[in-house]
C-alpha cells in the first residue's frame, strides 16, 4: 500500500468538481461541489451521533439504505439544520442533481455544512448545479476539496493504492472540518471513492471499523457538530473479485482506507480554528485498546494542555491530570511522558513522577507544528493514537463572529 495523488477522483470512473453559485455572499469562496461516478456504487455512511440532525443526512440515510448511490451533492456557507423546510430543500438538491446527471434522486447523498439555523436558499444551488455538472472532471478533486470548506485554511485531500487480487485498486477521499470538532462519529464532512469491487456489507463493516481508528480519534475543541457525515462509494472500476467476505483482500482494503482515513485526520485537526499546531497523543503500553483510546483522547481533549502546548510549555503535569480524569483504570505510578517533534526528544516524566530536563531544549521542541505526546502506561501491549491542536486566542476571535 502507497500514498498517491489525486484525492477523490484518484480511483477510476469518478469525476468531481466545485464552484461557487451563490449560497455564499463571497465570491470568492466556492460553495458547491460534486462527485460522480456513472456506474453504480456500493455505497455505506456513518453519521453524528448529536440528536440535532442536519436535514442532508436524514435524506441521504434513506437515499442509501439500499446499499448503492452514484453522485455526491453538498453545499458549504449554510448546514440546512434546525429548518421547517430543511428536508424539502435537501431532497430537491437531490433531484436537482439526479435530472442533471439523468441518474435516480435516490442515488444521491446529499451534505450540507455552515451556519446551523438559517434557512438554505435553494434558487442558486438550482441555478448552479448544470454549471457544476459541466464542470465535472477527472482532476476535479481540489476544487470540490475548497467547495465544502468552512473555517478551513487548506483543502483536505488523501489517497491510496493497494493491490488486491492481483488488480491496482485505489482509495481516495476529501474532507472538511476545522470548527466543531469532536467527532462521534466525526464532526465533518468526508467523502471518500474507491474502484474496489466490494460488497455494500462489506464496505459498510470496513467504514465503520476505519471510524473507530481515526475519524474517532480527532479533536478540536470538544463540540460535536449536527451533520458530520462520513459517506464511501465504490464502483469496483478496478476489476477486482468483489469482497463479500473478512480475509486479506479485505484487510488489504481496510488498511488503505485507514491510511487515507488518518491522513485526512491529522489535517483536519493541524487545520483546527486559529491552531497553530497539530498535536498526536501515542499512548503504548495500555491493557487493552479501549484504555489507549480513552488516554489518548483525553489528553488532547484538555484545554490547560491544549494551552499550554500554544505557549511551547513543557507542563506534562496537565497531561497526567487529563489521564487521570479520563475514565481509565491506570496505574499513576507507572506512566511516562515525552514530548517530541522534529527538533528532539526530551522526556518529561517516568513512574509518574517528574524527572531532571532542559526547560529550554523542550520550549524548542514544542515550537514546531507538529507535536506528539509520547505516554506509556506500562500496564500491557495495546496502543492507539489521537489527534488534535492547540488552543489559541483566534480560536475565540473565529467563533466570536462565525455567524455574524
Amino acid at each position: 500500500m502507497k500514498m498517491i495523488e489525486g484525492g477523490v477522483t484518484a480511483a477510476q470512473g469518478f469525476v468531481a468538481g466545485g464552484i461557487h453559485c451563490g449560497v455564499r455572499k463571497n465570491k470568492s469562496k466556492p460553495d458547491l461541489a460534486m462527485i460522480y461516478s456513472e456506474a453504480p456504487c456500493a455505497a455505506a455512511a456513518v453519521y453524528t451521533q448529536n440528536l440535532v440532525k442536519g436535514a442532508p443526512i436524514l435524506v441521504t440515510q434513506k437515499n442509501i439504505a439500499d446499499g448503492a448511490a452514484k453522485a455526491v451533492i453538498c453545499n458549504s456557507g449554510n448546514a440546512n439544520t434546525c429548518n421547517a423546510d430543511g428536508e424539502e430543500k435537501a431532497q430537491t438538491m437531490c433531484d436537482l442533481t439526479a435530472q442533471a446527471l439523468s441518474i435516480d434522486p435516490q442515488d444521491v447523498v446529499v451534505a450540507s455544512t455552515g451556519v446551523i439555523g438559517q434557512v438554505l436558499p435553494i434558487e442558486p444551488i438550482q441555478a448552479g448545479i448544470p454549471e457544476l455538472v459541466k464542470a465535472l472532471s477527472a482532476d476535479g478533486s481540489h476544487a470540490a476539496a475548497t467547495a465544502i470548506m468552512t473555517t478551513d485554511t487548506i483543502a483536505k485531500e488523501a489517497a491510496a493504492e493497494v493491490e488486491i487480487g492481483g488488480k491496482t485498486v485505489k482509495v481516495g477521499g476529501i474532507s472538511k472540518g476545522s470548527g466543531m470538532i469532536h467527532p462521534n462519529m466525526a464532526t465533518m464532512l468526508c467523502f471518500v471513492t474507491t474502484d474496489c469491487a466490494i460488497s455494500p456489507a462489506m464496505l459498510d463493516k470496513a467504514i465503520h471499523q476505519v471510524t473507530e481508528k481515526t475519524f474517532n480519534m480527532i479533536s478540536v475543541d470538544g463540540d460535536t457538530s449536527t451533520n458530520d457525515t462520513f459517506a464511501i462509494l465504490a464502483n469496483g472500476a478496478a476489476g477486482n473479485p468483489e469482497i463479500t467476505a473478512p480475509g486479506p483482500d479485505y484487510d488489504a482494503f481496510a488498511q488503505a482506507l485507514e491510511a487515507v482515513c488518518r491522513q485526512l485526520s491529522k489535517l483536519m485537526a493541524g487545520d483546527g480554528e486559529g491552531a497553530t499546531k497539530l498535536l498526536i497523543c501515542r499512548v503504548d503500553g495500555a491493557a487493552d485498546l479501549s484504555m489507549a483510546r480513552t488516554v489518548s483522547k483525553s489528553v488532547i481533549c484538555s484545554t490547560l494542555f491544549k494551552a499550554a502546548m500554544f505557549g511551547a510549555d513543557a507542563n506534562w503535569g496537565r497531561v497526567l491530570c487529563a489521564i487521570g480524569y479520563s475514565g481509565a483504570a491506570v496505574d499513576v505510578n507507572k506512566i511516562d511522558v515525552s514530548f517530541r517533534s522534529a527538533k528532539g526528544q526530551v522526556d518529561v516524566c517516568q513512574n509518574g513522577a517528574g524527572i531532571p530536563f532542559s526547560e529550554e531544549e523542550a520550549s524548542q521542541v514544542l515550537s514546531e507544528h507538529e507535536i506528539e505526546i509520547l505516554v506509556h502506561l506500562h500496564l500491557g501491549e495495546a496502543s492507539a493514537e489521537a489527534y488534535g491542536c492547540d488552543l489559541t486566542y483566534d480560536y475565540v476571535k473565529i467563533n466570536g463572529d462565525y455567524r455574524t
